[in-house]
This record gives C-alpha cells, sequence and structure tokens, in this order.
C-alpha cells in the first residue's frame, strides 16, 4: 500500500537546551566521582525518559532534603533551589552541588540586588513551579510577591508602589510576559526591571521557531513533558500562531493518529528538557505511516555551553 505524503516541518532549535544539557551532565559526572547512589532533590529536568535513565544509573530522585541521608551526596535541580535548601545542607555537612541553571541564578542574583537596594520584589510565574518556588525563597517571607496574569497585577499588593521590581520565570510566554510587563508598568509607574531579559534564549529561540512554522503546519506536536512549563508554552504559542490542532506528547506512543487523520503536514518541536532521543522517535512514528518530507525550520543557531561546577571538573 502507498503511504500518504507528509511535509514534516521540524524546529530548529529544539529540545535540550544548554542548562539542561549542563544539569544531566552534573548528575552523571557526581556518579562518576562518587559512586551510587547519588541524590537529587527534584526532578533534575522535567522530563521522564531522562530521570529514568539517570535512575538506572544510580540516582535517587527524592522531593524534599530530609529524605537524603548525611554520608551521600545531593545535587539541586536545574530550576533552582530556595536559599533555606543549601543552608540546611551545609548544617547537616552534606556534600552538595548545586545543578540550577546559569540563567536562573542570575535572575536569584538579581532578586537579591533589587532587595539590597530596599525594593519590593514582583515575580512574574507559575505558582508551585520549581523555579518560582527557589526564585521567591531567595528573599524573606513576603519579600516577593507572585503575579501570574494581567488580571493579578491589578489587585496585587504592594508595600510601597515606589520601591518596586520585578522578575521573571525563566521558561514563560515571551508574548503572554509582555502584556504582565505593560500591566505592572502602567499600575506602578516607578517599577525597575531586569538588567537584561529575564525569559531566557533558549525559551525565546524555540518559540520563535514554532511562530515561523506553525503557519505551515496542519498540525503540530511538541515533544514534552507536562510538567515542563516551556513545553507546554510551546503548545500555547503553536495555538496562537496558527495551528489549531496543536498538542504536547511525551513519547511516540502518544500520538492520537485519528486526530491527525487527513493531514498533509506537520509541524515537530520539542520542549528544553526532551532529549534528541524521543524527537526522532516521533519522528520514525511518521515516517512508518507516511512517506515523509523532513523541512527544517531554522530561526537561530544556538551554541551557548555552561561549564560544570569545579568540583565535577577536577574529576573529568
Amino acid at each position: 500500500m502507498t503511504k500518504p505524503p507528509l511535509t514534516l516541518y521540524l524546529a530548529a532549535p529544539r529540545g535540550f537546551c544548554a542548562g539542561v544539557d549542563r544539569a544531566i551532565k552534573i548528575v552523571e559526572l557526581a556518579l562518576e566521582k562518587w559512586g551510587a547512589p547519588v541524590f537529587v532533590r527534584h526532578e533534575i529536568v522535567h522530563n521522564k525518559y531522562v530521570v529514568d535513565d539517570l535512575k538506572a544509573k544510580g540516582a535517587v530522585f527524592v522531593e524534599e532534603l530530609d529524605e537524603c541521608p548525611n554520608d551521600r551526596p545531593v545535587i539541586f535541580s536545574a530550576h533552582g533551589v530556595p536559599k533555606a535548601v543549601p543552608a540546611a545542607a551545609a548544617k547537616r555537612e552534606m556534600v552538595f552541588v548545586d545543578a540550577t541553571c546559569p540563567l536562573v541564578s542570575k535572575v536569584h542574583i538579581e532578586a537579591q540586588r533589587h532587595a539590597d537596594n530596599g525594593l519590593q520584589m514582583i515575580m512574574i510565574g507559575h505558582e508551585g513551579h520549581p523555579e518560582t518556588v527557589g526564585t521567591m525563597g531567595q528573599l524573606p517571607e513576603g519579600e516577593v510577591v507572585l503575579v501570574e496574569t494581567v488580571e493579578d497585577v491589578a489587585t496585587v499588593e504592594v508595600r510601597d508602589p515606589s520601591k518596586l521590581a520585578f522578575v521573571t520565570q525563566t521558561t514563560l510566554s515571551v508574548d503572554d510576559t509582555v502584556d504582565i510587563v505593560a500591566a505592572l508598568n502602567g499600575r506602578f509607574p516607578a517599577i525597575v526591571g531586569p538588567h537584561k531579559e529575564d525569559i531566557c534564549y533558549a525559551t525565546t529561540n524555540r518559540q520563535e521557531a514554532v511562530k515561523a512554522m506553525a503557519p505551515k503546519a496542519d498540525a503540530m506536536l511538541v515533544v514534552g513533558a507536562p510538567n515542563s512549563s516551556n513545553s507546554q508554552r510551546l503548545v500555547e504559542v503553536g495555538r496562537k500562531a496558527g495551528c489549531d490542532y496543536s498538542q504536547l506528547v511525551m513519547r511516540g506512543a502518544d500520538i492520537d493518529w485519528r486526530a491527525l487523520d487527513g493531514i498533509t503536514s506537520i509541524g515537530i518541536t520539542a520542549g528544553a528538557s526532551a532529549p534528541e532521543v524521543l524527537i526522532n522517535e516521533v519522528i520514525d512514528a511518521f515516517k512508518n505511516r507516511y512517506d515523509v518530507t523532513v523541512e527544517q525550520v531554522e530561526t537561530a543557531v544556538e551554541n551557548v555551553e555552561f561549564k560544570v561546577p569545579r568540583v565535577l571538573r577536577e574529576t573529568a
């Protein structure tokens, strides 16, 4: 039987960013240096495949520090942690390695600098997301207030409207954040913004590639995990950019073929914590059913690399 033709638009950049790459490398190097088990507080990155792979190598994932023994190393996830976590590890004389993405650390430093200058912080982010929890936890209780939407800006209560600054979760939708920032500037004209955009280069680049791809495609799939903020934003960006059927899939087996019946083109991208092996799995699933022509949609070239902490570089 002849396979129907399908144009597969492949977003570039897609998948792993430098911060995710570094975090995974940190766990692997820690296992090399100290042997198994190495404990990891929270999923190192939001992807089940990656977490399961590291578990198989000897990493043990926990939600809280008190689940870790004192005599084994612990790694803090790429999303960042409240200041209280490394402080508690130091108090217990634990060996710990911080895998916080350097671009998230930049936001932490920014928040501290503004607080030192007497400014109260407003954080644009998603409540309960580990990155938001980590950033808000850099400062004492009440020093950071969270807004998630434009509507929140209208009701947020602050100590002194003339002494405010804002920071942003690094994985948000660029377009949505612009509206929230405009609302903050409208209500609090004296508010101080970041020295440089908080939303990370990888989030921005992946969203731009989706915007370029979405109008051409009958449907779009984002390879990523449901708890991955940047993956969920890619789905939303795809819909807003004109691709009504924009869905998240974790693996090739998750594709809803009935929903895709009759399509002649598909856009494929992946969140920053999705490995290339899963993207290839999805592409292969289409190649099994269609006569596929792959067209890359490249909007940026990434060559960012972050060093691992010195304690692990010495081993390497």
